[in-house]
């Protein structure tokens, strides 16, 4: 695994003395909302070709993703969640990489799934790490791409290290700069959790 960006070493340090607490919190498929699942489940079901979930974390929607057919590499800058997800899931590709220098030939990919991936990067960096995605998908792969609801590129003190909001609005104008059109969005909020959102986007 490359360096990748700037953030990638704040990010890695954060999680991985915290990986086994993040996984028993948040690392079943079970433990997430059943809003989620229906998604990503919908959307995946209309990839067609190889999935890339980004930064997997513990594994498991990737394990989701597989379990339903989809040929699926889950990707983390962690290692010690790649060690973990293959462990759990060993039925299932897991490597140690950066979404920026992920290795996958361009043009290679039907769908990229980045649930929750992206919001510890820096604004400024955001951007290149969008254009990474559209890189490796082809002319019309889909893009799912899960964050924080709220003002643009405003951090707020997440529990492992900086986060970051972005609108939708705010989203689909760097999706939309990278590449991508975007085909529909969603957003919720639920009572003591941070404003969700998520947009699904196809390469063009």
């Amino acid at each position: 695994m490359t360096t990748g960006s700037p953030s990638d070493a704040r990010i890695r340090e954060g999680y991985a003395p915290r990986t086994a607490e993040y996984t028993e919190l948040l690392g079943d498929i079970a433990q997430m909302d059943a809003v989620d699942r229906e998604r990503i489940a919908r959307w995946a079901d209309g990839i067609d070709g190889r999935l890339l979930d980004a930064g997997c974390g513990p594994g498991h929607w990737t394990a989701f993703l597989a379990d339903r057919g989809c040929l699926v590499e889950g990707i983390d800058l962690v290692p010690e969640f790649v060690d973990t997800a293959s462990s759990r899931f060993p039925h299932v590709s897991y490597r140690a990489a950066s979404l920026a220098d992920s290795d996958i030939e361009p043009g290679s990919l039907g769908g990229v799934l980045a649930w929750y991936s992206v919001i510890h990067a820096d604004p400024g960096e955001l951007p290149s790490l969008l254009t990474a995605v559209r890189r490796g998908l082809r002319d019309g792969g889909g893009l799912l791409l899960g964050f924080f609801d709220g003002a643009d590129g405003v951090a707020f003190p997440h529990a492992v290290t900086t986060a970051y909001f972005w609108s939708i609005e705010g989203m689909s104008a760097l999706l939309e700069r990278a590449g991508f059109a975007v085909v529909d969005s969603d957003a919720r909020v639920q009572e003591g959790r941070r404003p969700h959102a998520s947009i699904s986007a196809v390469a063009v």
